[in-house]
Protein backbone atom coordinates (compact mmCIF):
# COMPACT_ATOMS: atom_id res chain seq x y z
CA UNK A 1 0.00 0.00 0.00
CA UNK A 2 1.07 3.40 -0.82
CA UNK A 3 2.52 5.19 1.54
CA UNK A 4 3.94 9.02 2.64
CA UNK A 5 6.22 9.04 5.16
CA UNK A 6 6.47 12.50 5.23
CA UNK A 7 2.71 13.02 5.64
CA UNK A 8 3.22 10.31 8.60
CA UNK A 9 5.86 12.66 10.63
CA UNK A 10 3.69 16.00 9.56
CA UNK A 11 6.83 17.79 7.61
CA UNK A 12 7.54 18.99 4.10
CA UNK A 13 9.08 16.89 1.94
CA UNK A 14 12.58 19.16 2.26
CA UNK A 15 12.72 18.71 6.12
CA UNK A 16 16.38 18.52 7.34
CA UNK A 17 17.33 15.82 9.30
CA UNK A 18 16.88 17.57 12.60
CA UNK A 19 13.33 18.51 11.53
CA UNK A 20 12.59 14.78 10.74
CA UNK A 21 14.10 13.69 14.43
CA UNK A 22 12.50 16.53 16.18
CA UNK A 23 9.25 15.24 14.35
CA UNK A 24 9.62 11.60 15.36
CA UNK A 25 10.24 11.93 18.79
CA UNK A 26 6.99 14.04 19.08
CA UNK A 27 5.33 11.12 17.85
CA UNK A 28 7.39 8.82 19.79
CA UNK A 29 6.22 10.32 22.93
CA UNK A 30 2.47 10.82 21.40
CA UNK A 31 1.89 7.18 20.87
CA UNK A 32 4.44 4.99 22.54
CA UNK A 33 2.46 2.07 23.79
CA UNK A 34 3.50 2.08 27.11
CA UNK A 35 2.24 5.18 27.72
CA UNK A 36 -1.37 5.97 28.78
CA UNK A 37 -3.34 6.70 25.24
CA UNK A 38 -0.25 5.17 23.49
CA UNK A 39 -1.43 3.37 19.75
CA UNK A 40 1.08 0.94 19.03
CA UNK A 41 -0.06 0.87 15.16
CA UNK A 42 0.46 4.45 14.79
CA UNK A 43 4.31 4.33 16.58
CA UNK A 44 5.29 1.76 14.45
CA UNK A 45 4.15 3.92 11.35
CA UNK A 46 5.96 6.86 12.73
CA UNK A 47 8.80 4.38 13.48
CA UNK A 48 8.96 2.91 10.00
CA UNK A 49 9.09 6.70 8.38
CA UNK A 50 11.78 7.78 10.73
CA UNK A 51 13.91 4.94 9.50
CA UNK A 52 13.61 5.64 5.74
CA UNK A 53 13.94 8.96 6.52
CA UNK A 54 16.52 9.55 8.37
CA UNK A 55 19.12 7.36 6.11
CA UNK A 56 20.46 9.22 3.12
CA UNK A 57 19.89 6.10 0.92
CA UNK A 58 16.92 5.03 1.42
CA UNK A 59 15.12 8.21 1.32
CA UNK A 60 16.66 9.13 -1.55
CA UNK A 61 15.15 5.90 -3.28
CA UNK A 62 11.53 6.39 -1.44
CA UNK A 63 12.25 10.33 -3.06
CA UNK A 64 12.66 8.71 -6.59
CA UNK A 65 9.83 6.12 -6.18
CA UNK A 66 7.42 8.71 -4.59
CA UNK A 67 4.20 7.45 -2.92
CA UNK A 68 3.48 4.62 -4.84
CA UNK A 69 6.43 2.85 -3.24
CA UNK A 70 6.21 0.70 0.06
CA UNK A 71 9.39 1.24 1.77
CA UNK A 72 8.88 -1.89 4.26
CA UNK A 73 8.65 -4.60 1.52
CA UNK A 74 10.69 -3.21 -1.28
CA UNK A 75 14.14 -1.65 -2.79
CA UNK A 76 16.12 -2.73 0.45
CA UNK A 77 14.10 -1.27 2.88
CA UNK A 78 13.31 -4.77 4.93
CA UNK A 79 12.79 -4.03 8.51
CA UNK A 80 11.91 -0.50 8.72
CA UNK A 81 8.23 -1.57 9.32
CA UNK A 82 9.38 -3.61 12.41
CA UNK A 83 12.20 -2.63 14.92
CA UNK A 84 14.65 -4.46 14.00
CA UNK A 85 15.79 -0.64 12.30
CA UNK A 86 15.57 1.10 15.33
CA UNK A 87 18.72 3.31 16.07
CA UNK A 88 18.83 3.04 19.59
CA UNK A 89 21.32 5.90 20.08
CA UNK A 90 19.33 7.89 18.57
CA UNK A 91 16.66 7.37 20.59
CA UNK A 92 17.89 6.53 23.72
CA UNK A 93 16.59 9.91 25.44
CA UNK A 94 13.44 9.68 24.23
CA UNK A 95 12.48 6.82 25.51
CA UNK A 96 14.05 7.25 29.01
CA UNK A 97 11.05 8.68 30.49
CA UNK A 98 9.07 5.78 29.57
CA UNK A 99 11.69 3.52 31.28
CA UNK A 100 13.37 4.77 34.29
CA UNK A 101 16.34 7.22 34.50
CA UNK A 102 19.25 4.79 32.72
CA UNK A 103 18.35 4.68 29.36
CA UNK A 104 19.41 2.03 26.75
CA UNK A 105 22.81 0.47 27.13
CA UNK A 106 25.86 2.69 26.29
CA UNK A 107 24.12 5.65 26.88
CA UNK A 108 25.82 6.18 30.72
CA UNK A 109 24.97 6.19 33.62
CA UNK A 110 22.22 9.04 34.35
CA UNK A 111 22.14 11.07 37.28
CA UNK A 112 19.02 11.54 39.49
CA UNK A 113 17.99 14.07 41.11
CA UNK A 114 15.17 15.74 43.56
CA UNK A 115 12.25 16.93 43.18
CA UNK A 116 11.83 20.85 42.37
CA UNK A 117 10.02 23.28 44.86
CA UNK A 118 8.06 26.66 44.00
CA UNK A 119 6.99 28.97 46.55
CA UNK A 120 5.46 32.29 46.46
CA UNK A 121 6.78 35.75 47.58
CA UNK A 122 5.26 38.91 47.41
CA UNK A 123 7.89 42.22 46.48
CA UNK A 124 7.14 45.90 47.05
CA UNK A 125 6.91 47.80 44.20
CA UNK A 126 10.56 49.21 44.52
CA UNK A 127 11.83 46.46 46.02
CA UNK A 128 11.03 44.66 42.20
CA UNK A 129 12.42 47.99 40.32
CA UNK A 130 15.92 48.13 42.09
CA UNK A 131 15.94 44.27 43.46
CA UNK A 132 16.25 43.08 46.58
CA UNK A 133 17.62 40.23 49.02
CA UNK A 134 15.00 37.96 50.12
CA UNK A 135 14.88 35.21 52.99
CA UNK A 136 12.65 32.17 52.71
CA UNK A 137 12.24 29.32 54.88
CA UNK A 138 11.27 26.03 53.42
CA UNK A 139 10.63 22.66 55.28
CA UNK A 140 12.28 19.40 52.82
CA UNK A 141 15.09 17.20 52.57
CA UNK A 142 17.94 18.48 53.00
CA UNK A 143 22.20 18.00 52.26
CA UNK A 144 23.08 16.21 55.91
CA UNK A 145 25.62 19.07 57.65
CA UNK A 146 27.34 16.21 59.45
CA UNK A 147 28.41 13.94 56.38
CA UNK A 148 27.51 16.54 53.44
CA UNK A 149 25.58 13.66 52.27
CA UNK A 150 28.19 10.81 51.98
CA UNK A 151 26.50 9.52 54.79
CA UNK A 152 29.71 8.45 56.67
CA UNK A 153 30.43 10.00 60.19
CA UNK A 154 33.34 12.95 59.24
CA UNK A 155 36.70 11.28 59.04
CA UNK A 156 35.20 7.90 58.75
CA UNK A 157 36.94 5.30 55.88
CA UNK A 158 34.66 5.06 52.61
CA UNK A 159 34.53 1.69 50.97
CA UNK A 160 33.28 0.51 47.15
CA UNK A 161 29.72 -0.35 47.63
CA UNK A 162 29.89 -4.82 46.70
CA UNK A 163 26.48 -4.23 45.80
CA UNK A 164 26.93 -2.21 42.72
CA UNK A 165 30.90 -2.35 42.70
CA UNK A 166 31.10 1.26 42.65
CA UNK A 167 28.79 2.13 40.00
CA UNK A 168 26.15 3.52 42.01
CA UNK A 169 23.59 1.78 40.09
CA UNK A 170 21.37 -1.42 39.68
CA UNK A 171 20.44 -2.84 36.19
CA UNK A 172 18.09 -5.28 35.48
CA UNK A 173 16.47 -6.15 32.52
CA UNK A 174 12.89 -6.08 31.41
CA UNK A 175 11.20 -7.23 28.14
CA UNK A 176 8.79 -5.37 26.33
CA UNK A 177 7.57 -4.64 22.92
CA UNK A 178 11.29 -3.16 21.51
CA UNK A 179 13.21 -6.68 23.00
CA UNK A 180 15.04 -6.60 26.31
CA UNK A 181 16.02 -3.43 27.31
CA UNK A 182 18.30 -2.71 30.34
CA UNK A 183 16.53 -0.39 33.29
CA UNK A 184 19.09 1.51 35.90
CA UNK A 185 18.16 2.32 39.29
CA UNK A 186 19.95 3.90 41.91
CA UNK A 187 21.84 1.08 44.26
CA UNK A 188 19.38 0.40 47.53
CA UNK A 189 22.53 0.25 49.75
CA UNK A 190 24.68 2.99 48.91
CA UNK A 191 21.97 5.35 48.09
CA UNK A 192 23.65 5.97 44.38
CA UNK A 193 26.51 6.95 46.00
CA UNK A 194 29.22 3.99 45.00
CA UNK A 195 30.12 3.93 48.42
CA UNK A 196 29.61 2.83 52.49
CA UNK A 197 31.24 4.36 55.07
CA UNK A 198 32.99 2.22 57.72
CA UNK A 199 30.91 4.51 60.03
CA UNK A 200 27.48 6.01 59.20
CA UNK A 201 26.71 9.65 60.17
CA UNK A 202 25.42 9.66 63.74
CA UNK A 203 22.92 12.97 62.02
CA UNK A 204 21.36 10.87 59.27
CA UNK A 205 22.26 7.55 59.67
CA UNK A 206 23.83 6.91 57.09
CA UNK A 207 21.41 8.43 54.43
CA UNK A 208 22.89 11.32 53.47
CA UNK A 209 19.69 13.52 54.09
CA UNK A 210 17.82 14.98 57.02
CA UNK A 211 14.46 16.56 56.60
CA UNK A 212 13.97 20.20 58.05
CA UNK A 213 13.73 23.98 57.89
CA UNK A 214 15.92 25.70 55.93
CA UNK A 215 16.90 29.61 55.34
CA UNK A 216 17.56 30.32 51.95
CA UNK A 217 18.91 33.84 50.92
CA UNK A 218 17.36 34.55 47.45
CA UNK A 219 18.69 37.37 45.52
CA UNK A 220 16.03 39.49 43.21
CA UNK A 221 17.55 40.94 40.59
CA UNK A 222 16.30 44.54 39.96
CA UNK A 223 13.17 44.61 36.83
CA UNK A 224 11.66 42.07 37.60
CA UNK A 225 7.48 41.99 37.23
CA UNK A 226 4.96 40.15 38.65
CA UNK A 227 4.58 36.84 37.77
CA UNK A 228 7.85 36.22 37.35
CA UNK A 229 9.74 32.70 38.66
CA UNK A 230 13.15 33.02 39.61
CA UNK A 231 15.31 29.41 40.00
CA UNK A 232 17.52 29.23 42.85
CA UNK A 233 19.61 25.98 41.42
CA UNK A 234 20.42 22.74 44.19
CA UNK A 235 17.51 24.28 46.82
CA UNK A 236 15.29 21.87 46.06
CA UNK A 237 14.29 18.56 47.71
CA UNK A 238 17.98 16.54 47.79
CA UNK A 239 18.02 13.22 47.20
CA UNK A 240 20.48 10.64 48.58
CA UNK A 241 23.05 9.86 46.17
CA UNK A 242 21.79 12.35 43.58
CA UNK A 243 21.62 15.75 43.24
CA UNK A 244 19.17 17.99 44.75
CA UNK A 245 16.35 19.49 42.69
CA UNK A 246 16.02 23.62 42.06
CA UNK A 247 13.50 26.30 44.13
CA UNK A 248 11.67 28.10 42.14
CA UNK A 249 10.17 31.52 43.07
CA UNK A 250 7.11 32.86 42.21
CA UNK A 251 7.23 36.30 42.42
CA UNK A 252 3.75 38.50 43.19
CA UNK A 253 4.61 42.05 43.00
CA UNK A 254 2.36 44.72 44.69
CA UNK A 255 0.76 47.61 43.43
CA UNK A 256 1.53 51.56 43.55
CA UNK A 257 -0.91 53.67 43.08
CA UNK A 258 1.76 56.54 42.32
CA UNK A 259 3.35 54.65 39.01
CA UNK A 260 1.99 52.23 36.30
CA UNK A 261 4.68 50.36 34.75
CA UNK A 262 5.37 49.49 30.94
CA UNK A 263 8.61 47.42 30.52
CA UNK A 264 11.28 50.10 31.67
CA UNK A 265 9.67 52.82 31.66
CA UNK A 266 7.32 54.01 34.62
CA UNK A 267 4.13 56.14 34.36
CA UNK A 268 2.97 58.94 36.67
CA UNK A 269 0.29 61.41 37.01
CA UNK A 270 1.00 65.33 37.56
CA UNK A 271 -2.12 68.18 38.38
CA UNK A 272 -1.16 71.24 37.38
CA UNK A 273 -3.64 74.65 37.91
CA UNK A 274 -4.95 76.86 35.05
CA UNK A 275 -2.47 79.60 35.24
CA UNK A 276 0.72 76.96 35.81
CA UNK A 277 -0.07 75.62 32.27
CA UNK A 278 -1.01 79.21 30.55
CA UNK A 279 2.74 80.73 32.13
CA UNK A 280 4.49 77.58 32.83
CA UNK A 281 5.88 76.17 36.35
CA UNK A 282 8.53 74.77 38.18
CA UNK A 283 6.60 71.79 40.39
CA UNK A 284 7.85 69.09 42.29
CA UNK A 285 6.83 65.15 41.07
CA UNK A 286 7.25 61.74 42.93
CA UNK A 287 9.58 59.77 41.79
CA UNK A 288 11.47 56.15 43.21
CA UNK A 289 14.09 58.16 43.91
CA UNK A 290 12.23 60.82 45.72
CA UNK A 291 10.74 64.43 44.75
CA UNK A 292 12.67 65.89 42.06
CA UNK A 293 12.08 69.17 39.84
CA UNK A 294 9.80 69.19 36.94
CA UNK A 295 10.12 72.39 34.45
CA UNK A 296 6.52 72.62 32.82
CA UNK A 297 6.30 74.09 29.92
CA UNK A 298 4.30 77.23 29.23
CA UNK A 299 1.08 76.65 26.99
CA UNK A 300 1.01 73.30 28.48
CA UNK A 301 -2.16 71.01 27.57
CA UNK A 302 -3.93 68.50 29.81
CA UNK A 303 -2.85 64.79 28.66
CA UNK A 304 0.49 66.42 27.67
CA UNK A 305 3.70 63.93 28.45
CA UNK A 306 6.98 65.54 29.75
CA UNK A 307 10.22 63.05 30.04
CA UNK A 308 11.99 62.36 32.97
CA UNK A 309 15.27 60.76 31.54
CA UNK A 310 16.70 58.12 33.72
CA UNK A 311 14.34 57.84 36.35
CA UNK A 312 12.81 54.89 35.16
CA UNK A 313 12.97 50.58 36.07
CA UNK A 314 17.00 49.83 35.24
CA UNK A 315 18.03 48.14 32.44
CA UNK A 316 20.84 46.42 30.11
CA UNK A 317 21.73 50.17 28.91
CA UNK A 318 20.92 51.86 32.57
CA UNK A 319 17.74 52.91 33.54
CA UNK A 320 14.88 53.67 31.37
CA UNK A 321 12.62 56.90 31.51
CA UNK A 322 9.47 57.96 33.76
CA UNK A 323 6.82 59.92 31.81
CA UNK A 324 4.70 62.04 33.96
CA UNK A 325 1.08 62.77 32.54
CA UNK A 326 0.08 66.53 32.84
CA UNK A 327 -3.24 67.15 34.36
CA UNK A 328 -4.98 70.94 33.94
CA UNK A 329 -7.27 70.80 36.87
CA UNK A 330 -9.85 73.41 36.11
CA UNK A 331 -10.82 75.81 39.12
CA UNK A 332 -14.48 75.10 40.31
CA UNK A 333 -15.08 77.41 41.90
CA UNK A 334 -14.03 81.40 41.39
CA UNK A 335 -15.28 84.71 43.16
CA UNK A 336 -16.51 87.48 41.46
CA UNK A 337 -13.61 89.46 41.04
CA UNK A 338 -11.60 86.14 39.25
CA UNK A 339 -14.73 85.38 37.37
CA UNK A 340 -14.30 89.26 35.90
CA UNK A 341 -10.77 89.10 35.25
CA UNK A 342 -11.15 85.63 33.32
CA UNK A 343 -14.16 87.09 30.94
CA UNK A 344 -11.92 90.00 30.44
CA UNK A 345 -9.31 88.20 29.11
CA UNK A 346 -11.83 85.95 26.81
CA UNK A 347 -9.24 82.97 26.69
CA UNK A 348 -11.12 81.05 23.78
CA UNK A 349 -9.28 78.60 21.43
Amino acid sequence: MAKDYYKTLDIEKGASKDEIKKAFRKKAHKYHPDKEGGDEAKFKEANEAYQVLSDDQKRQQYDQFGQTFDGAGAGGFGGAGGFQGMNFEDLGDIFGDFFGGGGFGGRGQRVQKGQDIQMDITLEFKDAIFGVEKEVSVTKNNTCERCAGNGGEPGTVMHTCKTCDGSGMTITARQTMLGTIQQRTACVECHGSGEKPEQKCSGCDGIGIEYGRKTIRVDVPAGVENGMRIRVRGQGEALSGGQPGDLYILLHVKHDARFEREGDRLFTKKEIGFTQAALGDEVQVETLDGKIKLKIPAGTQSGDKLRLKGKGVPNRRGRGDMIVIVQVVTPKKLNKEQKKMLKNLDLRK
